[in-house]
């Protein structure tokens, strides 16, 4: 499996605020970490069983992190970086996480080791048709109502990408490629304080 990671802190890049909430207000931040009985307010979890596991077992007692945002899409789009696959579909997802330690949330040190840790336990997985970035980014932390006292810290954007001849293939190379990137946070999890 093929993985790497990224550090975009520059003026234009992505950024969160947490929570979040549309500006239609139709879909907002939903804390699984405290109440995983509201997986069903997350729609792409609902459509996707292997996604609502992930959250699952990432806003679970045993991890260290904790969900803020997700999305999944299918594609026959394909970048020049991803004809190394020789797929023609792709099932992609991201999931945005942050620590749960309030103290790691603001620590650069801690996002970084992290992002190296991950990124070196998933290219010892075996060879799959899948793709793992992990983007570490700026959060603006905030309490409902009180933007103008947000706090600045950081996150990552974990994007897993399958690959395959059709649909179907993409989406069985997503999903192992979502168990082995859930199974290594768990592992790590067990180390990062």
């Amino acid at each position: 499996m093929d993985a790497d990671f990224s550090i975009e802190l520059g003026h234009d890049d992505a950024v969160l605020d947490y929570p979040w909430a549309d500006p239609s207000g139709r879909v907002a931040y939903v804390d699984l970490k405290r109440h995983p009985e509201l997986i069903s307010e997350v729609e792409e979890a609902t459509k996707f069983p292997e996604l609502a596991e992930f959250l699952g077992k990432l806003n679970s007692e045993r991890s260290a992190f904790e969900s803020a945002k997700c999305d999944v899409w299918t594609s026959a789009e394909l970048s020049a970086e991803a004809e190394i696959f020789g797929a023609s579909h792709k099932i992609a997802s991201y999931v945005d996480v942050l620590f749960s330690n309030l103290d790691q949330r603001t620590s650069f040190a801690a996002h970084e080791g992290f992002a190296k840790r991950l990124t070196e336990l998933l290219r010892r997985a075996p060879e799959i048709a899948a793709a793992v970035e992990l983007s570490v980014r700026r959060c603006f932390f905030c309490e409902p109502g009180q933007a103008e006292e947000a706090s600045e810290g950081l996150y990552f954007t974990v994007y897993v990408n399958g690959y395959g001849d059709d649909e179907t293939a993409a989406r069985k190379n997503w999903a192992i490629a979502m168990k082995l990137v859930e199974n290594a946070i768990l592992q790590l999890s067990a180390t990062t304080t």
